[in-house]
């Protein structure tokens, strides 16, 4: 290879080598940016009401168990016996659990950032079967019962919106604040009547929950059926949890999911009995399910992702530069590669500071015409031709078509991004297949 030309090439390379230092700058501004947001959204969380996971309702009787038990004296050795009194709680999971719910959404603003809320309003029914004797097995006469209620865990009571009434058995009973029991951690309660525990009883119930939250909602299923329905003007829904909905219709005015679940399903009585006798939540912690209100055009990602592939952009773009020179015969300074360089570069720092304030595809529309229109009207000069420049110019406007193609379509972003370079590959070898390499840079 001719020495000139190598000594062209290796000047081209250490240029790209130092692109990369604003490049990285530009990126690391992304991820600060981001984390500035991201701060902002939850500072805007905490004023409010975060993300809210229901858990419930649940049926807790405390009880008061006698146990005797025949002890030998150390001294005396004599025999007598001992009584004491040990303290516990019964369980008892809804036999079926239903929840109908509308969520309207709202965007809260705080300078330049703004966090998605949403307003619950459900409506939760269900009922209870308690057997016979509470279902114990043992000497009925051991145990003394407590008052039992009704605790229903919420994440975040900050978000009640409403007063809440619980309706059992057609009489009407308040809540109070707390969950009451450490299973549910934050929550309310509701003291209930005196209940039939020898002959067993069926507790039908039901109540309104208006709930404020922000990003999601989940429900935990605890019924032996369970059926939740919900529903919203939010065009975006992202389905979480262990368990899809059944049927969802996702529309631009927003969207509608159903849930169905049972024990065989969720195993949830296995799961309360580990928790409360081993202490091993883990599982009724997390068999839950729901929707989060994510926004798709997050445009620190898109931005992200643009500056993946800065790279390949500024290589091509040196290449087109360097085929002009072979082809043409024209003389490129480095320092001219350098200054192209820079404006591709800022090209990133333009898309990020745009789309703070525009839509994403707005800023990048913005950002690339201004670039292009500057590449152009400089290329114009530097390849001494309008024509040449306006040529350079349509390409570079190609190649950010193409790349928001590629910030588009996440799918498809790695084959579409393959078969561009492979036809950029073939395009660079069918210009030069007949082209002396050897010959290039010695006298005419």
């Amino acid at each position: 290879m001719n020495r000139n030309l190598a000594i062209k090439l290796g000047v081209i390379g250490v240029l790209i080598m130092l692109l990369m230092i604003p490049l990285l700058l530009i990126g690391g501004m992304v991820s600060d940016r981001q984390a500035l947001r991201d701060g902002v959204l939850a500072d805007i969380a905490r004023s409010s009401s975060a993300a809210q996971a229901l858990t419930g309702p649940l049926l807790v009787v405390p009880y008061r168990k006698t146990v005797r038990e025949w002890k030998t004296h150390s001294k005396t050795a004599e025999r007598y016996l001992e009584e004491r009194e040990y303290r516990g709680r019964l369980y008892f999971l809804p036999e079926r659990f239903e929840l109908n719910g509308h969520i309207a959404t709202e965007q809260r603003s705080r300078g330049i950032y703004q966090a998605r809320l949403y307003h619950s309003d459900n409506q939760i029914s269900g009922h209870f079967q308690l057997p016979a004797q509470y279902g114990i097995s043992e000497d009925y006469a051991d145990y003394r019962f407590e008052p039992a209620f009704l605790s229903v865990g919420i994440s975040d009571i900050r978000g009640i919106e409403n007063d809440l009434k619980l309706r059992l058995n057609g009489r009407e009973l308040a809540f109070a604040a707390g969950s009451a029991d450490r299973l549910l951690s934050s929550g309310v309660h509701a003291p209930l009547p005196a209940l039939d525990g020898v002959n067993g009883q069926r507790l039908d119930f039901s109540f309104d929950l208006k709930l404020q939250g922000t990003a999601q909602l989940s429900v935990t299923p605890l019924g032996r059926e369970t059926l939740v329905q919900l529903s919203s003007d939010w065009p975006h829904p992202s389905f979480i949890g262990e368990f899809l909905p059944v049927t969802r219709e996702v529309s631009a005015s927003g969207f509608s999911a159903r849930w169905q679940t049972s024990f065989f399903a969720t195993n949830f009585a296995e799961a309360l009995d580990n928790c409360v006798s081993r202490d091993d939540c883990q599982a009724f912690n997390s068999r839950e399910f729901g929707v989060s209100f994510i926004d798709p055009v997050d445009q620190y990602l898109k931005t992200d992702r643009a500056i993946k592939y800065a790279l390949l952009f500024i290589a091509l773009t040196f290449a087109g530069f360097f085929l002009f020179e072979v082809l043409k015969r024209l003389a490129v300074h480095p320092v001219q590669y350098g200054l192209v360089g820079l404006a591709l570069a800022l090209f990133y720092l333009l898309l990020l500071s745009l789309s703070e304030h525009l839509p994403f595809a707005t800023a990048y529309g913005v950002a690339a015409s201004v670039c292009v229109a500057l590449l152009g009207v400089y290329l114009a000069g530097v390849l001494h031709s309008a024509l040449r420049g306006g040529v350079f110019a349509a390409s570079l406007a190609a190649l950010y078509a193409l790349l928001y193609g590629l910030l588009s379509a996440e799918d498809y972003a790695l084959l579409m991004g393959s078969l561009l370079v492979f036809g950029l590959l073939a395009g660079v070898m069918l210009l030069t297949r007949k082209l002396d390499w050897y010959a290039l840079g010695k006298p005419a």
